[in-house]
């Protein structure tokens, strides 16, 4: 697999959802901002066709610490992974309405996503970590058109980007599993009026929804034919 990358921006001081201020009174009165370090795996079929996206997060450092500490101040004798599991299914159950912030298109056309069924919620190096598999409703074919992604909080809250090694998508950001496959990440090129409006926003505003779309970045796969 090749893969060609272009460098991720994160802007300083913006973001803007409520997926973790639903979760934690404590983040509802701090009202920060944050971002999410993401890597995809796309898993395809035995014909190679796109049927789910391995999605790992990464929640920046300061909401990971926000939510353990609240974890390891709740009542009660269950263990920690225990407290993150249940977390797990909290996130999952606000996430879905949204379809986990997730946005696939294929020759331009969006393709209707599956739900995802269990989801694994860890704490590793001091930050929360979530992976879960997102199924596409229909397999993908792969070859001809690329099949693009976008994951992206739309109320911008948080950012979305890539693991990246300073500012550069990691190669391992975007795979594609059982399949001999171009990938790459592209940064967002957001209209200089929607930086503005983003860097003007107060921290106790609420910014429009779908604000965080023109901060995507986009995941592009494209394969050989089988």
């Amino acid at each position: 697999m090749s893969a060609a990358h272009s460098v991720a921006r994160r802007p300083a001081g913006l973001g803007l959802a409520t997926l973790l201020l639903s979760l934690w009174p404590l983040l509802a009165a701090a009202h920060p901002h944050g971002w999410v370090d993401v890597s995809v795996r796309v898993m395809t079929d035995e014909q190679g066709r796109a049927e789910a996206l391995e999605q790992r997060w990464r929640l920046d450092p300061f909401y990971s610490q926000l939510l353990l500490e609240e974890l390891r101040a709740a009542k009660g004798e269950a263990s920690m992974e225990a407290r993150l599991d249940r977390l797990g299914v909290e996130i999952r159950h606000n996430l879905a309405p949204k379809h986990y912030f997730t946005h696939v298109t294929r020759d331009g056309r969006p393709v209707a996503l599956g739900e995802v069924d269990d989801i694994t919620t860890l704490a590793r190096d001091g930050r929360v970590e979530l992976m879960f598999r997102l199924p596409l409703a229909t397999p993908q074919p792969l070859d001809g058109a690329p099949m693009r992604y976008r994951i992206y909080d739309p109320t911008y809250y948080l950012e979305v980007v890539h693991e990246a090694d300073n500012e550069i998508p990691r190669p391992d950001a975007l795979r594609v599993a059982g399949a001999d496959c171009t990938t790459r990440i592209l940064a967002a090129d957001p209209d200089p009026a929607k930086v503005a409006e983003a860097a003007s926003l107060d921290r106790g505003e609420q910014a429009e929804e779908g604000l965080g779309r023109f901060f995507a970045e986009t995941g592009e796969v494209q394969c050989s034919p089988r």
